[in-house]
């Protein structure tokens, strides 16, 4: 079971009407969320790779994050920890201090001269709250983009628990006017109708490999306020984006990395892709204004 006090979080708009949804706008050009860090470069969720792709310019991280036997969120994709630790078992069945005994590194390059590795400690298991240090910290704004992922056996906790956290940090969208550099993604509609009922402010974002019948036409599930289709989806399907837009919903992509679907999205405009390599994207999606700049100038 897992170890946590059960406390009361209040929403924070209680005992007034839920703020609007502020209309969905155009950007310029895509978003670039790097995924699990810049993770075709580096193990993924860990502290390096995040730092990786602060340093290749992404604009926003992405994580995902399950809770500990002890309560803790940690950013982990897999349900069992076997496939990016040196260790095995269930994340929701072991503490904290379990984990960080672990090896979260070397999975990603085993054949690494152990003697060329500068004295760096194996790469530890990261805390969502180390991540948001890191952001908190960074010299400019930078979004983070956390996934919940369910089924889990803590099912509402684990909304809980990002509230909680994310109210520490003032980042829970309590104050008007300035909008939280975190949004909420999922799979499990009902995962973000918890939050967005703990921090109605929040953006979240409702994660599809396939598009439900009842959503074809650009609308959303109640608490979700941004569309977060595969790049299969938008392949298959590229008016979808222009029918979400159309409902006034943001459009996240994930995980574009080819050239072909890094342009596809931007012709498309949606408002983020999610990538395994960012600076690939980011060089991707700014040549072409970068050579419109030139052409004027000349």
């Amino acid at each position: 079971m897992v170890c946590v006090t059960r406390v009361r979080v209040p929403r924070l708009d209680e005992g007034t009407a839920p703020p609007p949804r502020p209309a969905w706008q155009p950007r310029s050009r895509p978003q670039v969320v790097a995924h699990r860090g810049s993770s075709a470069a580096r193990a993924e969720h860990t502290l390096s790779a995040y730092q990786q792709a602060l340093l290749e310019g992404a604009e926003a991280l992405e994580c995902d994050v399950r809770l500990t036997a002890d309560g803790h969120l940690v950013c982990v994709h897999d349900r069992r920890i076997d496939r990016t630790s040196s260790g095995t078992g269930v994340v929701s069945t072991l503490r904290l201090h379990q984990l960080q005994e672990l090896d979260w590194e070397s999975w990603k390059n085993p054949w690494r001269d152990l003697d060329d590795m500068d004295d760096e400690a194996p790469g530890a298991v990261l805390t969502l709250q180390s991540l948001l240090d890191t952001v908190r910290d960074w010299g400019q704004p930078v979004d983070v983009a956390v996934e919940t992922k369910h089924p889990t056996r803590y099912s509402g906790l684990v909304e809980r628990r990002l509230i909680e956290l994310l109210i520490r940090y003032g980042w829970a969208g309590r104050r008007p006017g300035m909008p939280s550099p975190i949004r909420v993604m999922s799979f499990s509609w009902l995962s973000l109708r918890r939050c967005a009922e703990l921090a109605p402010r929040l953006e979240t974002v409702f994660l599809m490999d396939r598009v439900p019948l009842l959503y074809r036409d650009g609308s959303l599930p109640s608490g979700a306020s941004a569309a977060g289709p595969s790049i299969e989806v938008v392949r298959a399907h590229p008016g979808y984006v222009a029918r979400a837009h159309a409902a006034g919903h943001p459009v996240h992509v994930w995980t574009a990395n080819t050239t072909p679907d890094l342009e596809l999205c931007a012709r498309l405009g949606v408002d983020a892709i999610i990538t395994d390599e960012p600076a690939k994207a980011i060089k991707r999606l700014t040549e072409p204004r970068d050579r419109a700049s030139r052409r004027q100038q000349h």
